[in-house]
């Protein structure tokens, strides 16, 4: 086998290959020798076939595929040989490729990039610190009473957690602005679902009360000709609801699936998920915090065109699996997006992909098989039938290789953190379970 290697650019590379027709010519005999054995054409008895008509009927698909296995054996081969390390598959163009020629097709592909890395010693990390206290439980408690609610008309002036259905008008510079407008729109009052300041507005307000209250929306706001802007809005009271809250008994525990016990073990359940929700809030902090900031310290590294359109390919699906709802019952075509929406993204992925499975290779880490195993028991403890769960986990290929690179990552989430200089940052359990404001999730 003949290989040379031309640098196209400093990630691209173009690798001419040569196989002797000798050896494709002998694999094929080979394979033509074998199967001279077995198959069946009419005029000849099984096993007697010989060679030349063999050749005749399947001579072409042995060939091909001889060649086909050839062609990757020998690109990986190729690539071992002058120490390259690909970023992807390659796109293989044939050269030549006839019976009784030299094989010679060219491979074109990107590598990894080689790159130091950073000290991690230079990371500082604000650790987030939290506990869930008894009146956090019983903040959790009232709003799942509120969502099991019923609502019934009153006949005084607003307070919180009422439910308001309005008109309302928004004037910029006193002319009314697109989307600032609507009529009979239920307001929860104290949601958070509307701007600052406009919830806020309704309360004190009657049925049939008229008011104009002054709203400045947030810098950061999605529309661009809202950002920043002092506006005023122009609200009627039509109809107004309270919630009667379901009471604390039998009939309302058996909702969330306890038949026994009453209240203390109902908070106790509600207790236990808040705990399991602020671990996971918290570590999911932690790791965001990390891979940002190593994506801080690698951010010049060059990366392969091949891996962000990898990532750019992830991200759409993803988005396009959250627009179409849950339960799949709506599709929604990723391509239908532009790839231009998520390139910095991607590109920060990437990076931090490439940075994480350097510090593995550097640190010769090897996936924890006791986390792993921890990690399906916790998937599995919450469904009826956890031994199953947990055989469909080990028994699944791509599902068992997703949780072991989770944990992979976790290690090294953990190793970093080891060098890093860790500051703990106490927390109430509202801010903790919150992202934080450019928080982006990571990879499985």
């Amino acid at each position: 086998m003949q290989v040379s290697v031309e640098t196209i650019s400093s990630l691209e590379r173009k690798m001419t290959i040569v196989v002797p027709a000798e050896r494709i010519g002998n694999e094929v005999k080979e394979r033509l020798e074998k199967a001279a054995k077995t198959v069946r054409i009419d005029g000849f008895r099984a096993g007697r076939v010989p060679l030349n008509v063999v050749n005749q009927h399947y001579g072409q698909g042995i060939r091909q595929e001889v060649v086909s296995e050839t062609v990757r054996t020998c690109f990986y081969d190729a690539v071992t040989q002058e120490n390259l390390t690909p970023a992807s598959a390659p796109a293989i163009e044939p050269k030549i490729d006839k019976p009784g020629m030299d094989l010679e097709f060219i491979a074109t592909f990107e590598v990894l990039p080689d790159f130091d890395l950073a000290d991690l010693t230079t990371i500082k990390i604000a650790k987030p610190l939290a506990e869930v206290k008894d009146s956090d439980v019983d903040v959790m408690i009232k709003g799942l009473r509120k969502q099991h609610a019923t609502w019934s008309e009153v006949d005084r002036a607003a307070v919180a957690d009422d439910e308001a259905t309005i008109d309302y008008v928004g004037l910029k510079n006193g002319k009314e602005f697109d989307g600032g407008s609507a009529e009979n729109y239920p307001l929860e009052i104290g949601g958070g679902t509307a701007v600052a300041g406009f919830e806020e507005g309704v309360i004190g307000m009657s049925v049939g009360d008229e008011k104009t209250i002054p709203v400045t929306f947030p810098e950061n706001y999605q529309a661009e000709e809202l950002r920043g802007a002092s506006v005023e809005f122009k609200i009627k009271l039509n109809v107004l609801k309270e919630p009667l809250l379901p009471e604390m008994n039998d009939e309302f525990f058996t909702l969330f699936g306890l038949k026994a016990g009453g209240e203390p073990v109902f908070r106790s359940a509600v207790l236990q998920n808040m705990q399991r929700d602020l671990k996971n809030a918290l570590e999911g902090k932690v790791k965001s915090r990390v891979m940002h900031e190593l994506f801080t310290l690698h951010s010049d590294i060059e990366v392969p065109l091949t891996r962000i359109a990898t990532e750019i390919t992830s991200l759409k699906q993803q988005m396009a699996k959250n627009l179409g709802g849950d339960g799949g019952e709506n599709t929604f075509d990723p391509s239908l997006l532009p790839d231009e929406m998520f390139e910095e993204q991607a590109k920060r992925r990437a990076i931090v992909g490439l940075v994480v499975n350097e510090i593995v290779q550097s640190n010769k880490m090897d996936v924890d098989g006791a986390a792993v195993k921890s990690r399906i028991q916790d998937i599995a403890a919450s469904y009826d039938q956890p031994e199953e769960v947990m055989k469909y986990h080990y028994n699944s290929p791509e599902l068992l290789k997703s949780i072991e690179a989770n944990v992979l990552q976790d290690q090294v989430v953990d190793f970093v953190l080891s060098q890093a200089k860790v500051l703990d940052e106490p927390q109430d359990y509202q801010k903790a379970i919150a992202p934080d404001p450019d928080q982006v999730a990571t990879k499985n």
